[in-house]
């Protein structure tokens, strides 16, 4: 029963941190909540799995501020006393902004600094001298600093987590994260938390934890088909940009979407052919820098944009392969700024909020990779769906993924999306008209042209935007690229292609022009009142006849 729960004031929480779950709104604690608070104020190391959403940062980040302002009660020196590991950029900035939350009474008393940005390491060694309570980072930057001697860990640490743990492994951080051991105490608590517990997980409980508590919270790894609905489409190349085309365009698809695409080169290209047709939609990939991505994403979270077309790499499929040395051969040379960066996943663990709806445009690669996917929407307890495109190369991950989710139940969690395909035949013209413009090269002029405008933006704009802060919410990021050639006509839908199913349920011509024709006055018919005021000019108006100056006749 829901009386019988365990609440935050039962905790035996600091007021000032009570006063700051209560301004975040926080009623009640989530079940992984519940569960971990107190088994981690009893000073055990936890391995907890819970699906994406479901309150895992709070789940360590309280427990670790209690434990901090209880120790500063009798210790008053400063000096590092937790370490937080996530595998993305994006991830650390988002624990940093949960901590500050958190925080928001005691700040004097837990300070908390993230080092997993793409600042050098000698620019971020004032703010580790300083010797914050917590410090969030990739351990690639956490080693880098504690080999350059910036930070000391070996007699201060108390508490170490690793946020998203199934990742640090699949992210090539195993050898950072086997050197960074060597740098810590013997004795401190840890927490693992993840979503999935696969062998990557089972490898760091054994090289991590100390007689773990293990909480399995879920049967399942996603929500219940109550609040989170999941569909599979089976359609070839050209059906998958004919149907993203109808969902978008005859608004089918409503709320903020997530469209997920297997690369750079796809993102872009489904970009401009959604272009064609007026959609307007935002790119997100591991080769915007780490500052354009922030904003993308804190924009969407605040309803800037409905649409953001994310490449997730899964890690880029070999993350040490940017680094590995190449063989000597007569092969041309690769230029540097071709390579991706290790540390970005957009389906792993960044703060979508509110996002209605996830568009699988090319299917995961792994079950893992569906379930950080999916994962973006139905958090908490809003509702959410999952539209997966299945092609007949990728049925065996279909059934792969509906294996691993069907756990105990004989029911399958994704069903097929009824939707007749011969209903929207005629749109098909359309779609191959847009195609025919978007070429490989527009793709690559589109590519190069987004990325140096959002290196101008985040670079030479960055001092500007810190003194304007305004004018930041005017910097879009789904503006229209054109490489392509635009044809404007088919940025509307004739009445006369939509199917009968679906005319009483979209208005896909209710656009501005519309609206506003609908809004404008009716002309009036006959004589028009004039509406000058006073006299009519065209009535006043006289004209005088200038006389010439004539020269006097000579005698």
């Amino acid at each position: 029963m829901e009386t019988d729960r365990l609440q935050f004031h039962e905790m035996g929480l600091d007021d000032r941190l009570l006063k700051a779950v209560a301004d975040l709104g926080w009623s009640q604690p989530t079940l992984i909540q519940e569960k971990a608070i107190p088994l981690a104020l009893e000073g055990k190391d936890l391995l907890a799995r819970a699906r994406t959403g479901s309150g895992k940062t709070a789940a360590y980040a309280v427990p670790l501020i209690q434990r901090i302002l209880a120790s500063k009660q009798s210790v008053r020196e400063q000096d590092v006393r937790a370490l937080i590991l996530v595998p993305t950029k994006e991830l650390g900035q988002q624990v940093q902004a949960m901590m500050r939350q958190l925080t928001a009474y005691c700040s004097r008393d837990v300070r908390v600094a993230d080092i997993s940005g793409k600042a050098d390491v000698s620019a971020q060694r004032p703010v580790l001298m300083e010797k914050p309570d917590v410090v969030v980072g990739t351990p690639s930057r956490v080693l880098a600093h504690l080999n350059a001697r910036n930070l000391l860990l070996s007699t201060s640490l108390e508490t170490l987590v690793v946020d998203e743990a199934d990742l640090l492994f699949s992210f090539g951080f195993q050898d950072d994260l086997k050197s960074l051991l060597c740098h810590l105490p013997k004795i401190y608590q840890s927490f693992l938390m993840s979503a999935t517990l696969s062998e990557d997980v089972l490898a760091l409980k054994e090289l991590l934890l100390h007689n773990p508590v293990t909480l399995k919270l879920q049967g399942s790894q996603l929500p219940d088909t109550g609040q989170l609905q999941q569909f599979s489409i089976c359609c070839e190349e050209e059906d998958k940009f004919l149907l993203v085309y109808t969902l978008l365009k005859l608004r089918l698809v409503r709320g903020k979407t997530l469209i997920f695409v297997g690369a750079v080169e796809r993102s872009y290209r489904l970009k401009l052919f959604l272009e064609q047709f007026s959609i307007p939609a935002c790119v997100l990939n591991s080769e915007l820098p780490i500052q354009s991505r922030c904003h993308i994403i804190t924009q969407f979270n605040q309803g800037f944009y409905d649409f953001i077309i994310a490449s997730d790499e899964r890690g880029l499929d070999d993350p040490t392969a940017a680094t590995a040395p190449q063989p000597a051969g007569k092969g041309k040379k690769k230029k540097a700024g071709k390579t991706k960066e290790k540390e970005y996943g957009v389906s792993r663990g960044v703060d979508f909020q509110n996002v209605a709806n996830v568009i699988n445009f090319d299917f995961p690669a792994t079950v893992e990779s569906y379930i950080h996917r999916v994962g973006r929407t139905a958090r908490a307890d809003s509702p959410g769906t999952a539209l997966s495109f299945v092609s007949h190369t990728e049925s065996a991950l279909l059934s792969e993924v509906e294996e691993t989710l069907m756990g105990d139940n004989a029911e399958s969690s994704l069903k097929p999306y009824q939707f007749k395909m011969e209903a929207i035949e005629g749109f098909r013209y359309r779609c191959r008209d847009a195609m025919r413009s978007v070429t490989k090269q527009a793709v690559r002029e589109a590519r190069l042209k987004e990325i140096k405008q959002e290196l101008l933006n985040s670079e030479k704009l960055k001092t500007y935007f810190e003194d304007n802060p305004r004018d930041l919410q005017l910097l879009r990021h789904d503006q229209d690229l054109h490489p392509a050639v635009i044809k404007p006509h088919l940025k509307n839908v004739p009445d006369y292609l939509v199917p009968e199913a679906l005319k009483n349920v979209i208005d896909p011509l209710s656009n501005k022009r519309k609206r506003r024709r609908r809004l404008e006055k009716p002309k009036p018919h006959g004589v028009v009142k004039s509406s000058f005021k006073g006299k009519n000019p065209l009535r006043s108006f006289r004209y005088t006849k200038r006389e010439k100056n004539r020269k006097p006749r000579r005698s």
